[in-house]
């Protein structure tokens, strides 16, 4: 039968070790709070509040993280920013990302819950490529290509990528190419192009119907980087008799997924 010493002692070492736990977990929320606040550098009063913390805690935990070059702070103002050693970490996990293996579920998702196709592409220079698809059990039903080059000007994922590039890049490319028609519905003005892609900025996705497959409609959404670049594209598509890209829930849907696997990037919104 332990004794009254021996429960004592048990006692403290349980105390002890919740006391860490509970230390390491408040590391923890500090150190994410960084990269979700969207800002480059945090004060102890900031995060204090944020995380409700006092700010002795939060000067603690802060000197804890800056002997391991997770955290830096500017000797002049005293503000506080993510170390090397935190970028080091975010790298790793970026490099070992599968774009395909990280939106399969949405395209799954997608694909069940407005019974058309979810693709997924990606940019290559000055076209981009279909990746990944979810076809539907339909008897009538849109199936792409994988792997086939299209331009940036033609169809809803096109335009995805590059409404969303810098202005500079999309000057280059009008520049570098003539905007050939894929089909007779295909923009070809470079002025009607602009103010297109002007609105796709505001609103958050493309639409296309017979842009550049005759009879096809499609929605499509951008995927950005913890930089905010677009990297990829997710698309809705369907027989234009019968999918209408803008009707209730289909951009919801769209916008949702393409948010979730953005923010498993690192990306922020604004």
């Amino acid at each position: 039968m332990p004794t009254a010493a021996a429960k004592s002692t048990v006692t403290t070492d349980d105390d002890s070790q919740s006391r860490s736990i509970a230390a390491v977990e408040r590391a923890m929320d500090v150190l994410l709070y960084f990269g979700r606040s969207g800002h480059p550098d945090l004060g102890v009063t900031e995060i204090a509040t944020a995380l409700g913390l006092t700010k002795a805690a939060v000067h603690r935990i802060l000197t804890a993280l800056r002997s391991r070059d997770l955290i830096t702070v500017d000797p002049v103002t005293r503000r506080y920013a993510l170390g090397h050693a935190a970028v080091s970490l975010g790298r790793a996990y970026l490099a070992r990302t599968d774009l395909r293996a990280m939106a399969a579920p949405e395209l799954r998702q997608l694909a069940e819950a407005t019974g058309e196709t979810a693709t997924l592409s990606l940019r290559r220079g000055d076209t981009r490529l279909y990746v990944d698809q979810v076809v539907p059990d339909q008897e009538l039903r849109m199936e792409v290509t994988l792997g086939i080059p299209y331009p940036l000007h033609a169809g809803g994922s096109s335009k995805a990528f590059l409404a969303f590039l810098p202005d500079s890049e999309v000057d280059a490319y009008l520049d570098r190419h003539p905007l050939q028609p894929l089909t007779d519905k295909t923009v070809t003005d470079p002025a009607k192009l602009r103010k297109e892609l002007a609105a796709i900025r505001k609103r958050g996705y493309a639409t296309s119907l017979g842009e550049r497959q005759a009879g096809a409609a499609s929605i499509a959404a951008p995927v950005f980087d913890h930089d905010g670049h677009v990297v990829a594209v997710l698309s809705v598509a369907g027989p234009a008799a019968r999918f209408k890209p803008e009707q209730s829930g289909n951009a919801q849907e769209l916008m949702a997924a393409a948010a979730r696997i953005s923010e498993q990037l690192g990306y922020v919104a604004a």
